[in-house]
């Protein structure tokens, strides 16, 4: 057995089914082993920044990791964006780079770097296999640190002669490992502070925003408690009938509105909420400066069982009837969406500035899985779209995508439509950076002269995402007015195929 297929078998053995992959020459014995192990799928990406995103999306939807194939430092480093949000998601993946073989090292061939030094920007462990003799204990270590709780990204660095020399058998599965039950003490706290007549929040993150942990916080709503959920979160829960918990806003100044008067804030497998960028005059802390944090569960431990067992000391034993309002204004974008997502949908969200407008609406929409940006770095939206879709090939996926950050990795288009992945597309084209452009008056920086304008300005010469997309393989429509979006939108979730719509903003 070569150490190429010692590695594809470690991997189907600890249930690791998918590879996204964009391999060079010193993986290529990993890419031949691959049709003598057809259980493991292979799915290429023309970029390596898609491969990361897809793993995230991959894992947010299993919980469990997917394997990424690199090449070399570039490789990774092209990687790395995405990475980094896969690493604020907490998502587990087993990230695998080959290197140069042994004997070449010495040479600082055009294409040696540092990987080592790339990988832990986003991995806390990183594995460097020395000998074929090590690939099985090298392999159980990176698969057993990307599941460790709550998830990490996990890289295995491969010289080239390794995966073709021979190897020894992979070892045995790596065994789950339980998230760990917060004591006692720590619930009976929280639930003294929740029945004391101090002003007393409780933040979900995690798991804890899934639906088990949703409709726990429910029954503490339904008993009188403030529950916020991190806008940030991997995986939310989402849409009609069930509890809405309130998302921290975006800016700092509603938030800190939002959060003024609180005591206490009791942190399920959540931080303490900051902003997201400094702003002159205002405090990063999001929280009141006399508020105290409370961990109830740390973000390896069991939120979901602490919520639980928490509403079980505050006697919340069932939840209020969850009914939605009217939202104004429902010819608007964002309610059209929200009337016509079908039940169990994925959406993924890479907004941005369009985001007020439409995630309101998304409250009073079919049950869903709404996917939020998590670390910020621009270009995740689609690629997590992709891996949500291979991971769950039975539900509809939806990437709602600004203009401007679709272009970063919009490659992904090309392997929804290689994998006739059932994802459709809503691009917000509104032919500029308009985040930048808020920001450019929020930060204090006095634009904009003509100069500076055209450095945010995306519509010269305008994208034309119909092209762009068929050139990808994917069918694809432009609606400048909200019939047309209507009518387009409601045929795309009709279908079980690729389709992608550019929404001309505004309308």
């Amino acid at each position: 057995m070569t150490g190429a297929e010692s590695l594809l078998q470690a991997l189907l053995a600890n249930d690791i089914t998918v590879c996204f992959m964009n391999p060079g020459t010193s993986e290529m014995h990993f890419v031949s082993a691959l049709d003598r192990t057809p259980e493991l799928r292979g799915v290429l990406c023309l970029f390596e920044g898609v491969c990361s995103g897809a793993a995230d999306g991959y894992a947010r939807m299993t919980g469990r990791p997917a394997a990424t194939l690199l090449h070399l430092g570039p490789g990774l480093a092209n990687a790395l964006s995405n990475f980094h949000n896969a690493r604020k998601a907490r998502s587990p993946i087993v990230s695998i780079v080959g290197e140069h073989s042994r004997q070449h090292l010495e040479y600082d061939a055009p294409l040696s770097a540092d990987i080592v030094a790339f990988a832990r920007t986003v991995s806390t462990d990183v594995c460097v296999a020395r000998s074929p003799d090590e690939l099985p204990r090298a392999i159980t270590q990176s698969v057993r640190a990307a599941r460790r709780p709550p998830g990490q990204v996990a890289t295995l660095i491969i010289p080239a002669d390794l995966s073709w020399s021979e190897a020894p058998e992979p070892g045995p599965p790596v065994s789950p490992q339980a998230r760990a039950v917060p004591d006692g003490a720590r619930v009976c706290e929280a639930a003294r502070l929740l029945k004391s007549r101090k002003s007393t929040g409780v933040l979900l993150s995690g798991s804890a925003a899934l639906a088990r942990g949703i409709d726990a916080a429910g029954r503490l709503a339904a008993a009188g408690a403030r529950v916020f959920v991190d806008r940030n979160a991997a995986r939310l829960a989402s849409g009609r009938g069930r509890f809405q918990p309130t998302r921290i806003p975006y800016f700092p100044e509603p938030a800190q509105e939002l959060l003024s008067g609180l005591e206490h804030l009791i942190l399920v497998e959540a931080k303490p909420p900051v902003s997201f960028f400094a702003y002159p005059g205002l405090r990063s802390e999001l929280a009141p400066g006399h508020c105290q944090m409370h961990v109830l569960a740390g973000f390896e431990e069991d939120g979901v069982a602490a919520l639980e067992s928490l509403a079980d000391e505050c006697g919340a034993r069932r939840a209020s009837p969850v009914t939605m309002e009217p939202h104004p204004d429902q010819d608007s974008i964002g309610a059209i969406i929200a009337e016509l997502l079908p039940e169990n949908a994925i959406v993924s969200d890479e907004m941005v500035s369009s985001g007020g407008e439409v995630t309101p609406h998304l409250v009073a929409a079919a049950p869903h899985d709404l996917l939020p940006v998590t670390g910020g770095s621009i270009g995740q939206g689609l690629p997590v779209a992709l891996g949500a879709a291979v991971a769950c090939p039975e539900r509809k996926v939806v990437a709602l995508e600004a203009d401007g950050s679709g272009m970063y990795t919009l490659q992904s288009l090309w392997t929804i439509a290689r994998e006739r992945l059932d994802v459709t597309t809503v691009i917000f084209a509104n032919r500029r950076y308009r985040i930048l452009e808020i920001e450019m008056r929020r930060t204090g920086a006095h634009g904009f002269g003509p100069i500076a304008d055209r450095m945010i300005d995306i519509g010269d010469p305008a994208l034309d995402w119909v092209r762009l997309a068929a050139g990808m393989g994917v069918s694809a429509s432009r609606a400048a007015t909200g019939s047309e979006f209507r009518d387009q939108f409601d045929a795309a979730m009709q279908v079980r195929e690729p389709r992608l719509i550019e929404a001309v903003l505004p309308f």
